[in-house]
């Protein structure tokens, strides 16, 4: 699409989107296609202006009535294994023979999964307390590591659903059937740090389309 969408349409097209009453599915038009854009793009500022997802995701919950009360839950997926790659323990500073372990979680509101997260962590730094409620909980990572008053560096944001495709026209009457979403939506590579700057975390995010067409297929 060779047009520039200015700020002031994507902010209209927000507000038409968030006013619509609960999350609904976008007709494939323009102007559902503009909002669908609109949200992706607010859904990616919000989570980068905070430091936990999951107090992102439920703040987008609530304000897109995807649940009541919009609660986010994290169910931890059990058994799953991923060793860490040579280059997320080189952004945690581990040693050789150092350990890092592998979470894998959903988080998830109103019964839809929001996003999927790899999590490799150093328990070392972290506290025994904190350990044993990683390994036996559903806690997202976020509220257990918490009182390390951890800084979040974003290392990559990578938007996957871009709803204007290069050859789209704004042409043509409007269409009854819904707009093709796919299933994921934008993905985020992050670096947890101790308030001291120490690294410790190294969490890979991937959003779903449930936050912003919950009866998409």
């Amino acid at each position: 699409m060779r047009r520039v969408l200015r700020p002031a349409v994507l902010a209209l097209a927000l507000a038409a989107a968030l006013g619509a009453g609960p999350a609904q599915s976008f007709p494939d038009t323009y102007d559902g296609r503009l909002q669908a854009l609109a949200l992706v793009q607010q859904l990616n500022a919000d989570l980068l202006s905070r430091p936990s997802a999951t107090e992102t995701l439920q703040i987008w919950c609530a304000r897109r009535g995807l649940a009541d009360p919009a609660q986010v839950r994290a169910a931890l997926v059990k058994g799953a294994e991923k060793p860490a790659p040579e280059a997320v323990r080189a952004l945690l500073g581990a040693e050789p023979r150092q350990t890092v372990r592998y979470r894998h979680v959903q988080l998830i509101c109103g019964g839809k999964v929001l996003s999927e997260a790899d999590n490799w962590y150093l328990p070392s730094r972290l506290t025994p307390a904190m350990n044993r409620q990683l390994d036996e909980t559903d806690t997202p990572f976020g509220l257990v590591v918490k009182p390390l008053g951890f800084t979040r560096r974003t290392l990559q944001a990578v938007i996957l659903f871009r709803p204007f495709p290069v050859d789209y026209g704004e042409a043509g009457p409007a269409r009854a059937r819904r707009l093709v979403t796919p299933p994921y939506v934008l993905q985020h590579k992050a670096l947890l740090s101790t308030a001291e700057g120490a690294p410790f975390s190294v969490v890979i995010e991937t959003y779903t389309r449930a936050l912003i067409d919950p009866e998409g297929r």
